[in-house]
Formats: structure tokens, C-alpha cells, sequence
């Protein structure tokens, strides 16, 4: 089957004549950036919905922490297991082989210990076949970044907000509003750049600190709530989809199947209740309907 560039404007995969698209790699990333063509990103959690969203043409899907608060229902992403991320990593990667596919390492997975940290990004990339592997970082976590890459495991360092460390600020919230608190964001992108990240993701930051991010570094950037000029953008698909009651105010969905499911639910309560729940039926042959009914039958004269 012929194959076509990486969808960047345009109908999806499942629209366009059969095709499919080549595979997305981290150097398709870095070539798109190069060329000042935005790329795609959204976090999920399962190989349906991968599928699903490769056939849309999203380059990059991330296997986010995020699921501890939308897939558990726990109240804050320090509480995914790393276990969790490996498995849900993986999902993504069978569902959306063509796709570059990032797993977002949880808290204190990789800060108490060097070797301990090179072994859980060890089994993202093995058990759970990630591409990449996404840390939220300051520049002291520069030593950790050349460890991981020197040992082959491309890094996404996370700078800007920072969501693990949201019980500090007392709630999740924006970063580098103060022109001392942005220079420290900026100087920590470099300094993860030059330790070796592959990719840099910036969450929740005025455009200015954006800019100079850009402007300082030559690695892809992927923007959270950071502005337009980003290489790529992400967001959480949930979000995105409008399932969420009380989403980012950098999230705009594009659906609203929170109330569509809803009502395609309820649609199921009534036909359970009126007993007509549609589909098709199993049936059996006239021959065997009529042993089974005498067998029956047998019994009941047996009993």
C-alpha cells in the first residue's frame, strides 16, 4: 500500500483513499520543527482510542500520569503506579504502532536514586515499548537526563509547572509569571537541552517565557497551556473531548461525549426496562430446538 507524509492539515487516515501514513519517529518530530510544522499531541490511556487517534493523524500520544486522576479516580497524578505506566505505555504502542508514543514517568520513580531511576525508564522503553520517556525536571535533574541518554533512552524533560510537585503551590497551577521565577525556567530548558533531552514540554507558561525558551534551545518543544508558537501541542484527550467537568482553562474541547454518553446511557436504561435491547439473537436449528425441547421435557417426567 502506498504510503503519505504525516498528516498536518487535512481529511484523517480512514478518509483519505485507504492510505496510510508513514511512521511517526522522534526524528519526524525534530524534521517538522525544523520546518515550523506543528505537530499533534494528546495524552490517553488505552489501545482503542490510540488506534483511533493515529487513524486521526496525531503524531505523538502520551501515556500520562494524568490516568492516576482520570482512569482511578485518585486525587492527584503522584498517585500513579509505575506499574500502571508501563502497562498503559504499552497499550498505546500496540494500539498506535506508527505513532510516537511517550511514557510519562511517575513521582519518585526517578528522584531517590540513579540506578533506580535508569531501570523504571529502563522498563518504559522495554516492557512498555515507549519511544520516549517524559520527567518533570529542574536543571538539577541535568545528571539523571545524560545518565538516561547515554544509556540510550531518549528523554521529554517537563519544565515550566509542574504537577507533581503541585502539594508545594498548594493546588496545580501556571508558572514564570514573575520575571525571576521565568528566567528560572528558561535556564532550566537549557540546561536539560544540553544534558541531553530530546524534547522539551513547557506547561502552563506565559507566551513571553515561551518565546525565550524557543529562542534559547533547538530541541522540539511541546506546549501545554504555553502559547501558540510551540512545536507541538498536548492535551488531555478527555479534556479535549469535553468529558471533563472541570477542565484547564488552556483546554478548549472540540466534542461535548460527556453528555453524549450520558444520554447514550440513559438510552440503554430505557431499552433494558422496556426489554428491547436490540442487536440480534442466537438461534438454533429446527432439529436441534425440537431434541432440546423433548429433552426438556424428559427431564420434567423424570423429576
Amino acid at each position: 500500500m502506498d504510503t503519505v507524509s504525516p498528516p498536518i492539515t487535512g481529511k484523517p487516515d480512514g478518509e483519505r483513499g485507504g492510505q496510510v501514513r508513514k511512521p511517526v519517529t522522534i526524528k519526524t518530530l525534530r524534521q517538522m520543527a525544523a520546518r515550523g510544522e506543528p505537530f499533534a499531541c494528546l495524552a490517553c490511556y488505552d489501545a482503542i482510542t490510540a488506534r483511533w487517534l493515529e487513524r486521526a493523524g496525531v503524531h505523538l500520544l502520551l501515556a500520562g500520569d494524568s490516568a492516576a486522576e482520570i482512569v482511578l479516580g485518585l486525587p492527584r497524578t503522584i498517585h500513579m503506579p509505575l506499574d500502571l505506566t508501563v502497562w498503559l505505555t504499552a497499550a498505546l504502542k500496540r494500539g498506535a504502532p506508527g505513532t510516537v508514543v511517550m511514557a510519562d514517568m511517575p513521582f519518585l520513580s526517578y528522584h531517590t536514586d540513579d540506578g533506580e531511576a535508569l531501570r523504571n525508564a529502563g522498563r518504559c522503553m522495554t516492557e512498555g515499548l515507549a519511544d520516549i520517556v517524559k520527567l518533570e525536571a529542574d536543571a538539577s535533574f541535568a545528571p539523571i537526563i545524560d545518565k538516561m541518554t547515554r544509556a540510550g533512552i531518549p528523554v521529554c524533560a517537563h519544565v515550566g509547572s509542574l504537577p507533581q510537585r503541585a502539594a508545594i503551590r498548594g493546588g496545580y497551577g501556571s508558572a514564570g509569571r514573575s520575571a525571576k521565577e521565568a528566567a528560572r525556567i528558561v535556564e532550566d530548558a537549557v540546561a536539560l537541552e544540553q544534558a541531553g533531552a530530546a524534547m522539551l514540554l513547557l506547561e502552563a507558561v506565559p507566551d513571553e517565557v515561551t518565546d525565550a525558551v524557543l529562542a534559547r534551545t533547538r530541541v522540539p518543544v511541546i506546549g501545554i497551556g504555553a502559547g501558540t508558537a510551540c512545536h507541538g501541542q498536548i492535551l488531555v484527550l478527555h479534556d479535549l473531548l469535553g468529558l471533563t467537568d472541570h477542565p484547564p482553562r488552556f483546554a478548549e474541547p472540540t466534542a461535548n461525549l460527556g453528555e453524549a454518553v450520558r444520554d447514550a446511557a440513559h438510552a440503554w436504561v430505557q431499552r433494558v426496562h422496556a426489554r428491547e435491547i436490540g442487536g440480534r439473537r442466537y438461534e438454533m436449528a429446527e432439529d436441534e430446538r425440537v431434541a432440546f425441547q423433548e429433552a426438556v421435557q424428559h427431564r420434567k417426567a423424570s423429576s
